[in-house]
């Protein structure tokens, strides 16, 4: 793991440390920018586990799109991720896309702290900070360029150690020549961050308790230096500055419904192994009557293989907060594991459109279909699903085997090897389609299989990005 977060580190400072106030004569044109992003983003999906979690991403675009609002026109969309990694950290890539790492998300105590990072954030996309770092450090082509990023992300892909230490070394130099620009650019992102956060009627405040947040809770590792303040640099600095021109701290932060919900389901599902049960029932001992909190406790002990716990935690939710689906969908999925199948299925369908909340709800039911030995009634809720969300990849596993069970072989197997192309694994896809095509009659599902064929071909292997699912 220190190897992972030096070059973790080292990443986010090529993005940040390297900066200056003046954009450089050679700045990359929007097309340069939107080539390189999508450089980036393959290698970011390749090599970090960029959470993929309808709850969690609606929350954390939605919370965007409100800091983000009255800006003036950017040349990219803001896109925000969220990575599932202890580390407390976050940062902007080229072409909009903005990264939060889920450690930081839990340690935030306050809605308007994360805010304040994100509009930070922000603040170095809105700046040109990035591209223009990156047509500063002297590169001659969109593919070496993306080769610099590629070159520290190999090394966390399980590269030979020298390698990554090599390209690590070659930004810490860069680093090196640039302090002094990165120092100016920080604080120019902390003064327009500050203005995002209170136009979207945050209290400013939360941008000097972030950083006091993240330097007093990390959880000391190389150098007992936090992660962000390591990649952020100046932080005495700002913190200094920020101290002195932000308004008292109001009497309290108030967090909305929606992000603890968010948070205690990062905490349960994407946080530190072994740590969730532990830390949601001290926060369940100061706060019973908390929702959210019930929702992360139903969750961890649903995850840790107790249904029956995590049937009464939830139960608890949903009679505190009746009105919100996403507690009723984790019940309806917990009463199937925990084998009670009519509950589940009287508490998912009383759920109206289910599917705007994601795929877990629809997911469950076919799960419950399955168990009871309706293969058919599955593979049309299976089907169902995929209207809504195509590359779901337990949808595609669960609707072969429903398939299968039914004797819809080349279904089955066509499926199958949507399903194993999602997970990367290439050769496992290329049996299935294969086993499709001898069974599968109709022309016009032979000829897509085939066009999918060829998409995963060796030839062209590397230049593909796995579907993305949950």
């Amino acid at each position: 793991m220190s190897f992972f977060k030096k070059s973790l580190a080292a990443l986010s400072a090529f993005f940040f440390l390297c900066t200056a106030v003046a954009p450089p004569a050679d700045a990359l044109t929007i097309r340069e920018e939107r080539q390189l992003a999508e450089e980036f983003l393959k290698a970011v999906y390749n090599y970090y586990d960029v959470i993929d979690d309808h709850v969690v991403n609606n929350y954390i675009n939605a919370l965007g799109e409100k800091l983000t609002r009255d800006i003036p026109g950017q040349p990219f969309p803001f896109t925000f991720h969220v990575i599932r990694e202890d580390t407390f950290n976050a940062f902007a890539g080229p072409g909009g896309n903005i990264f939060i790492f889920s450690g930081l998300v839990e340690a935030l105590d306050t809605e308007n702290e994360l805010a304040a990072i994100m509009a930070h954030e922000i603040a170095h996309v809105t700046g040109r900070h990035v591209p223009d770092m990156i047509a500063r450090s002297k590169k001659t082509s969109i593919a070496s360029m993306a080769g610099v990023i590629a070159g520290i992300l190999v090394g966390l892909g399980g590269a030979p150690a020298a390698g990554a230490a090599l390209s690590v070394g070659s930004m810490a130099a860069g680093q090196t020549m640039m302090l002094a620009y990165s120092r100016e650019n920080e604080l120019q992102a902390d003064f327009f961050g500050r203005r995002y956060l209170t136009d979207a009627e945050f209290h400013e405040y939360g941008a000097l308790s972030a950083l006091k947040t993240i330097r007093s809770r990390e959880w000391f590792g190389e150098n007992e230096i936090p992660t962000y303040l390591r990649t952020h640099p100046a932080s005495a600095e700002r913190m200094a500055m920020l101290g002195s021109t932000i308004p008292e701290a109001p009497a309290a932060l108030t967090n909305t419904y929606a992000y603890e919900r968010t948070r205690m389901r990062i905490i349960a599902l994407y946080g530190r192994r072994g740590n969730a049960l532990d830390r949601l029932s001290r926060m369940e001992q100061n706060n019973p009557d908390n929702p959210a909190i019930h929702y992360g406790l139903g969750l961890a002990y649903t995850e840790s293989g107790n249904p029956q716990k995590a049937i009464d935690h939830l139960e608890k939710a949903v009679s505190l907060k009746p009105d919100d689906p996403i507690l009723s969908i984790a019940l309806g999925r917990a009463y199937f594991l925990a084998g009670q199948n009519q509950k589940a299925v009287k508490t998912l369908e009383a759920i109206e459109n289910i599917a705007q909340y994601g795929p877990e709800g629809i997911f469950s039911m076919g799960r419950v279909q399955m168990a009871k030995g309706d293969n058919r009634g599955a593979t049309e809720t299976f089907k169902k699903l995929l209207d809504h969300y195509p590359d779901d990849k337990q949808t595609l596993l669960f609707l072969g085997q429903s398939l299968g069970q039914e004797g819809k072989i080349g279904e089955a197997h066509y499926f199958l090897g949507r399903f194993h192309k999602a997970q990367g694994n290439l050769e496992n896809a290329r049996f299935h389609f294969n086993r499709a095509l001898s069974e599968i009659e109709d022309s016009g599902i032979k000829a897509e299989i085939e066009d999918r064929l060829r998409e995963i071909s060796p030839a062209r292997r590397k230049d593909q990005t796995p579907e993305r699912g949950r």
